[in-house]
C-alpha cells in the first residue's frame, strides 16, 4: 500500500502547459492534505540508486574504529560520520537507533557562502563512495529544484522564486544505517516521531520497511514507494513559509517484527535546505483572518541552528 499520492515529474517538464498545471495542482493539493507524495521520472536511475546503496552498505560494514576516524563532533553531525545513538527527536530523550554519514554542498563559483560550510569529509579507503555520493547529491538537488518550481507556481509565486534561495544552499545527503536489534529495545522506534527541518526531503528507496506517517485522523500508516519512485515530503521551513498551508507531516521509523530483528536497514534521504540568509517570514498570501500568522520571523540559518540544538547534535 502506498498511502500517499503519486505524481510524475515528467508531466511538469513536458513542455505542455496543461500537463504542467495539472502536475502543479496535484502536487500542491497533496502537500496541503498529506504532506507526502511519491514521485516517478525524477531523474535518478535505478542503476544510480543501486550503486549508491552498495557503497553505503560497504561503508557501514567497516569496523567501528575505521568509521570513528570520520566523526568530527564539533561539526554537529553536518559532515562525515555520526556514531550510533547520538541523535534524538525533538522533545525525546531516547536516542534513535541509527548511525549516519552526511555529505553537504560543494559550492559552485566564487560564492562567499563557502565560508559558512565545512568541507566534506572524504572516506580515504573508498574513493568510489565519495564520487557516487557527490553525483547522487547533484541529481537530488536538480530534482528537488524542479519540485520547488512547481510549489512556487502553486503558491502563485514566480516559478523561479526558490532558485536563488537554494543555489549553493545548505542541503544535506544523509546515509543512514539502522543495525540489527540484538536485545529487547527500550521502545519500538528506530527513529522517533519527528518532522524534518528543511524545505523538502527526497527519500530514495530503503532496504526494509518501517517508515510511517501520522494522518490528520491521528493514525499511523506505512509508506511504501514502488520501484523507481522516490518519496518527497514537506519540511518545517516550507511549513513556516506558508503559514501551515503546506504540511510538514509527522513521521517515524518503527522497528521490524521480532523475526526480522537480525536485519539491517539502510535509508538515504536528501534534505533540501536553502541558503542561511533565506527569510522564512510567512508569505502574505498565506495569512488571512481565518489563518492568522503563526510563526515568528526567522532566517533559515537561525532556524536550523535552533533545531540542531533541540535534537542534540549541537550544544
Amino acid at each position: 500500500m502506498r498511502n500517499i499520492p503519486q505524481v510524475d515529474l515528467a508531466e511538469f517538464l513536458s513542455g505542455d502547459p496543461q500537463r504542467k498545471q495539472a502536475f502543479v495542482n496535484k502536487l500542491g493539493q497533496a502537500y496541503e492534505d498529506v504532506g507526502f507524495v511519491s514521485v516517478t521520472n525524477h531523474g535518478i536511475s535505478d542503476e544510480n540508486i543501486e550503486m549508491l546503496y552498495q557503497q553505503v552498505e560497504r561503508f557501514f560494514s567497516q569496523p567501528n574504529e575505521d568509521k570513528y576516524k570520520y566523526e568530527v563532533k564539533e561539526l554537529a553531525g553536518q559532515r562525515g560520520y555520526t556514531s550510533f545513538g547520538r541523535e534524538h527527536a525533538k522533545g525525546s530523550d531516547a536516542p534513535d537507533l541509527k548511525e549516519f554519514y552526511q555529505w553537504g554542498q560543494t559550492v559552485k563559483g566564487e560564492d562567499p557562502i563557502k565560508e559558512e560550510y565545512p568541507d566534506n569529509i572524504l572516506v580515504e579507503e573508498m574513493p568510489e563512495f565519495n564520487n557516487i555520493i557527490q553525483k547522487a547529491y547533484e541529481k537530488f538537488e536538480k530534482a528537488g529544484g524542479h519540485l520547488l518550481e512547481a510549489i512556487a507556481l502553486y503558491l502563485e509565486l514566480p516559478e523561479n522564486y526558490f532558485d536563488d534561495k537554494i543555489h549553493n544552499g545548505n542541503s544535506i545527503l544523509r546515509a543512514i544505517h539502522y543495525p540489527p536489534i540484538v536485545e529487547e529495545p527500550k521502545n519500538a522506534i528506530r527513529a522517533e516521531q519527528h518532522e524534518d527541518i528543511d524545505l523538502i526531503t527526497l527519500l530514495v528507496g530503503a532496504s526494509a520497511d518501517g517508515l510511517e506517517l501520522l494522518t490528520k485522523e491521528n493514525k499511523w500508516v506505512p509508506i511504501n514507494a514502488g520501484p523507481g519512485e522516490i518519496v518527497v515530503n514537506v519540511g518545517d521551513m516550507l511549513q513556516r513559509l506558508t503559514n501551515n498551508r503546506l504540511r510538514s507531516t509527522t513521521h517515524r521509523v518503527v522497528n521490524p517484527p521480532r523475526e526480522k530483528w537480525h536485519t539491517h536497514r539502510y535509508s538515504i534521504p536528501f534534505f533540501l535546505h536553502p541558503r542561511s540568509e533565506m527569510d522564512l517570514t510567512c508569505l502574505e498570501s498565506c495569512i488571512s483572518e481565518d489563518s492568522p500568522k503563526t510563526f515568528s520571523n526567522m532566517t533559515a540559518g537561525e532556524y536550523l541552528d535552533e533545531r540542531l540544538r533541540e535534537i542534540g547534535l549541537k550544544k
